[in-house]
């Protein structure tokens, strides 16, 4: 199922758009301040159609206007890099969508269901775990130091 124009973008979704390696968004981070995507509490990355929009214009500038980084940065502080049309005003600004949690919610649910998978493998074949020291020491350091 296709996203809508307005979905927010994993970093392997914005590489692909933008036709460069998720190592350049991440460079592009570092060297450019005004690109923040926003980041789940376990550092994912998710773009808004805004940061895809001013990342498409910094590949723009620097790969076919041939502009350097700091050309590309003194540009932004002189004149911006979108245009009023492309820009979002506080007032029109939405605030944002819930399908960063719902994907992630999503993809700890499909971890959670393989994860599940692999112990039922596991207990087939090596038996339930067992339920406290197998070795019959009580696994205290003093044990192991005497």
């Amino acid at each position: 199922m296709a996203k809508g124009p307005e979905a927010y973008r994993t970093i392997s979704e914005a590489a692909d758009i933008l036709g460069v390696g998720q190592h350049v968004l991440r460079f592009w981070e570092s060297r450019f301040a005004f690109v923040r995507p926003m980041k789940t509490a376990g550092g994912r990355r998710f773009y808004r159609p805004r940061d895809l929009a001013m990342l498409a214009e910094i590949r723009r500038l620097l790969h076919d206007e041939g502009y350097t980084i700091k050309g590309v940065q003194k540009r932004h502080r002189e004149q911006g890099l979108l245009s009023r049309d492309e820009a979002v005003t506080p007032s029109a600004a939405a605030p944002p969508p819930k399908a960063p949690a719902q994907v992630v919610q999503s993809d700890l649910e499909a971890m959670l269901g393989e994860l599940l998978t692999v112990k039922a493998r596991l207990e087939a074949v090596l038996g339930p775990p067992p339920r406290g020291p197998s070795d019959g020491s009580s696994g205290s350091r003093q044990d192991a130091e005497s």
